[in-house]
């Protein structure tokens, strides 16, 4: 009997009935209260939002993430949860757009309980968003997460005195371990405690104009006048737009103090405002922080850290990883695992019967067409799905997954930063070029954790033009294994591509260049069931979002073939295949990397296998794909971030200079004598 069923008779046994999930229409109605996770990026906020509600967030040990608000429910005890996993913040006065998120659940959704979860070896540097959320009036607790990693660097908390200090409850966890999580749902399944009392000393003009705006605001904003007065006071736009909205009236009368204020400061109100609650954090850390000695191995990390970040070893330390990319996706997904799948299991057993059986049950081709043939849904869309990009898509996802939980692309991040300043990007740009190589949509909605739109448009322009998804990756990485030569002048063009062009747009683009934060998480030996939940849990999107759009694009191809438009397509792009060197049934790839990159990437890898790409052709075919349009996926998720004209000047862009590298490329190849 399972342990919900043996729960349900106990139920019966002693009068309350249900089986204690949320969904059983026997278990008692219960008040459902609003629980939001706070917390800097990289905290562990989605292994607790995890744990709570049992729905798989993505757990990455990099900043960045957690970009759009995750919901789920959870009960804890005899509690209801509706539990919001907010973008990660570093401040309730936003930078970038993933913070504003975060700031507006606070306005808008008033949750019952915020609980800040922080992590242990960072307590000085956090505690500060923890006072602003005190000052905001909210139910406040406080998770101190990653606790096994301060102890291993002889840090530890006193959770008790924490509590005493800040007036709100305080408990210490370990997500990864499952360390203190049973304080955590005791803590959580209780009433919440009121909100803290504690209040910060700034400086007697700060305090001033606090005490003159309060009773200006006189409408209901969802945090308290106190903390809304101190966003007024720093000059946020979100919180001066409420209060335009629901009380205009006193805007006026509220800027007035605000100038005054600020004229007796040399710098933004920020600055002291930052600097006030930095001295009261570090008073109550040193009440609840004790030190003793770090263990051996950890001092073995920090060296091996260090190797990472500095360019001297860091590039080496890339190349080397690049190279175990290489050898996994490359060599392992595309060299074995696609040899069986696709010339094995579906040319040789599965497509011919398939072909024969359809053919028989409909013998009109113009009906049979769409099932089996050149561009079946059967033979071409699901073989191009399983056989050919799964394959490497996998191998890929498994490779990211380790880096991911290792901490080495936040290294990568630092390592970068003084590059991509030269392309008007800050380190912090490496979590969606990252992402690009998985999924370039996805990636460009990432580019939210950017500080500035300047930073988010370059982004998302780079993204479009050079950054290959996972399955072109795949493709390429395979089709170019054998030919190293071919891989490494693919690999130099693009990124030449990708600097050159970052270059000029960032002077073309006014605007000045963002700061750049990042924590730093500990090197760590990634786990293997976190990989493995990780990596099947993105084949699993993989499969619920891309086979779909891939049967999709097969039936458009069908369509397309019997009005004759898609013939006519194929027709208009062959003189532009043709100038670039590649053979004429290169062309059709090509509009299908528009419907799906993946999809057209599949398809040079079946003009090739064809022996209709070799030498410097398959190169400079690597290379036009690259840098082709965005997917139309892509093109609308720009539209919707970026607005219609930017996206459509994106493309605009793309297009030619991607027929243009090919060309160029072409020409000094053959000149050369270039034998790949």
């Amino acid at each position: 009997m399972t342990a919900r069923a043996l729960q349900f008779v106990r139920g019966l046994v002693t009068g309350q009935r249900g089986c204690g999930c949320t969904a059983c229409p026997l278990t008692p109605a219960l008040a459902t209260r609003k629980l939001a996770l706070f917390g800097s990026p990289n905290v562990g906020k989605s292994l607790i939002f995890n744990h709570l509600t049992g729905s798989y967030a993505v757990v990455s040990n990099y900043p960045g993430t957690t970009v759009e608000v995750m919901r789920g429910k959870a009960r804890v005890g005899d509690a209801l949860l509706d539990v919001v996993d907010c973008p990660g913040s570093y401040s309730l006065a936003p930078f970038s757009e993933d913070e504003r998120v975060a700031q507006d659940l606070l306005f808008d959704e008033s949750p019952d309980l915020v609980l800040h979860v922080l992590d242990a070896k960072h307590l000085h540097r956090m505690l500060p968003l923890t006072l602003q959320l005190i000052e905001a009036g909210t139910r406040l607790a406080l998770d101190v997460n990653v606790i096994d990693e301060a102890e291993n660097l002889g840090l530890g908390v006193n959770t008790a005195a924490l509590s005493k200090a800040l007036g709100i409850p305080v408990v210490a966890t370990s997500a990864t371990t499952g360390q203190g999580l049973e304080d955590l749902n005791a803590l959580l399944a209780g009433a919440p405690a009121a909100a803290s009392q504690l209040s910060v000393q700034y400086p007697q003009v700060i305090e001033r104009a606090v005490a003159r705006i309060r009773p200006l605001l006189r409408g209901e904003y969802g945090i308290s006048n106190t903390g809304l007065a101190l966003l007024l006071l720093q000059r946020d736009q979100g919180a001066r737009s409420r209060v335009i909205l629901r009380d205009p009236e006193s805007v006026a009368e509220i800027d007035r103090v605000v100038s005054e204020a600020e004229s007796q400061y040399p710098q933004s109100l920020s600055v002291p405002v930052a600097v006030a609650r930095q001295r009261a954090a570090d008073a109550i850390a040193r009440k609840a922080l004790t030190r003793g000695a770090r263990r051996r191995d950890r001092r073995f990390v920090e060296a091996l850290s260090q190797l990472t970040v500095s360019p001297i070893t860091g590039i080496p330390v890339l190349l080397v990883v690049l190279y175990l990319i290489y050898l996994v996706v490359g060599r392992l997904g595309a060299g074995v695992a696609v040899d069986v799948l696709d010339k094995g299991l579906f040319r040789q057993h599965l497509n011919p019967p398939i072909t024969a059986f359809i053919e028989r049950l409909l013998p009109w081709p113009a009906l049979s067409s769409l099932f089996v043939g050149e561009y079946g849904v059967i033979t071409l869309g699901l073989r191009y799905a399983f056989a050919i990009i799964l394959p490497l898509v996998a191998a890929f996802f498994l490779m990211f997954a380790l880096l991911e939980d290792s901490g080495y692309l936040p290294r990568l991040a630092l390592l970068a930063d003084r590059l991509l300043k030269r392309i008007g990007l800050s380190g912090r740009a490496v979590i969606p070029i990252i992402l690009g190589l998985g999924c370039d949509t996805m990636a460009t909605i990432v580019t939210r954790v950017l500080e500035t739109r300047r930073e988010r448009v370059i982004a998302t322009f780079l993204l479009a033009l050079a950054i290959p998804c996972s399955a072109q990756l795949g493709v390429i990485l395979g089709l170019l294994s054998r030919h190293p030569l071919g891989l490494l002048i693919w690999a130099g063009v693009v990124l030449g591509v990708f600097l050159l062009s970052g270059f000029l747009v960032s002077r073309v683009l006014p605007g000045e260049a963002s700061r750049f934060y990042l924590e730093i998480p500990p090197l760590r030996l990634p786990a293997l069931r976190n990989v493995l939940v990780k990596t099947f849990s993105r084949l699993k999107w993989y499969a619920a979002e891309v086979i779909p759009l891939f049967l999709l694009v097969s039936v458009l191809i069908w369509l397309g073939q019997l009005s004759h438009l898609f013939p006519l397509a194929v027709g208009a792009l062959r003189p532009f295949v043709h100038v670039i060197g590649l053979p004429p049934e290169a062309a059709d790839a090509f509009l299908f990397g528009f419907l799906r990159r993946d999809y057209g990437a599949a398809r040079l890898f079946d003009v090739s296998a064809q022996g209709g790409l070799t030498g410097t052709a398959l190169v400079v075919a690597m290379v036009t794909i690259t840098l082709f349009i965005p997917c139309l996926a892509q093109f609308l998720v720009m539209q919707k971030e970026r607005g219609l004209k930017t996206a459509v000047a994106v493309a605009a862009i793309i297009l030619p200079l991607a027929f243009a590298v090919g060309f160029a490329l072409n020409t000094l190849l053959k000149a050369w004598q270039v034998h790949i």
